[in-house]
């Protein structure tokens, strides 16, 4: 009972520490904007820790986050190569071959009017089709290495980015594109010089949706074919072996590696579009 109460009374700390952070008079500084979130994550593990003792709760159920550093510290190496195998392999490439076949997809279809009305209900389609469909039928073309995971993130990532870069490129109006043709602008010197700039604030929007994509279609189509490396196999594989631990640190370096890959492409948009009202 004394671990439930410790974790009541952290929690609270926690929360009056955040509160009056966040509505101090330095509530806009950069080192309480980095405090705060620090904070509220630090507190919920520790009463995690706390809960999980006070409760005595079964390592099957719901291991303590003491156990699953602990098993992160040991299987550094086995960690490591499932990282390789999944995020630099599967997820990356596979996001750098869907986000380059979206971007040339969308310039083609913004040259047309056809394709634009052809390709944007295909890709809302595309987009709502379930990758526990799609995954085990590229993994059965492609085989069951990193190129079939690969395959499942291009298509994952291919429609978001699409349907944003293609709005983007349509959000100048008819002022700025007149503007642009009294300079006897053609097409690509006003794209690149007018409509892509001012479409980079959805490109970036589709960019950040998929860095989450990428990652998750990965682990997932990992569940339907995969050598003995990469997280979604060894969350499986631990899964049905109780070892709960290991599949906790599995999930814990794709989280660190997913919001890194957030964090990563977020501060690539505020150096491009610091112009934006948006970044101001």
């Amino acid at each position: 009972m004394m671990y439930v109460v410790l974790a009541l009374v952290i929690w609270a700390a926690g929360w009056w520490l955040n509160v009056r952070l966040s509505n101090g008079a330095s509530s806009d500084a950069m080192a309480v904007k980095l405090a705060v979130p620090a904070i509220f994550g630090l507190t919920i593990v520790v009463v995690w820790e706390l809960m999980v003792l006070g409760f005595e709760v079964n390592p099957v159920i719901l291991p303590a986050p003491s156990s699953v550093m602990e098993r992160i510290a040991q299987e550094g190496p086995i960690l490591w190569a499932d990282f390789k195998q999944t995020v630099l392999k599967g997820a990356l490439i596979g996001y750098i071959i869907g986000t380059v076949a979206a971007f040339a997809v969308a310039v083609l279809a913004d040259r047309s009017e056809f394709l634009t009305r052809g390709i944007l209900p295909v890709g809302s389609f595309m987009a709502a089709l379930p990758i526990v469909g799609t995954a085990p039928i590229l993994v059965k073309w492609l085989g069951s290495d990193w190129e079939s995971k690969a395959a499942v993130v291009a298509v994952m990532v291919f429609f978001p980015i699409l349907v944003n870069t293609v709005a983007g490129l349509k959000d100048t109006d008819n002022m700025q594109r007149d503007l642009m043709r009294t300079y006897a602008a053609g097409y690509w010197a006003s794209l690149f010089k007018l409509r892509l700039p001012a479409a980079l604030p959805f490109i970036f929007n589709g960019l950040k949706i998929g860095t989450t994509l990428a990652l998750i279609g990965a682990i997932v189509a990992e569940f339907f074919g995969s050598p003995t490396l990469g997280m979604g196999f060894r969350i499986s594989t631990s899964f049905g072996q109780l070892a709960l631990d290991m599949v906790w640190a599995e999930i814990v370096v794709a989280a660190v590696a997913g919001s890194a890959f957030y964090g990563l492409v977020t501060l690539i948009e505020k150096r491009v579009t610091f112009w934006h009202p948006s970044q101001r």
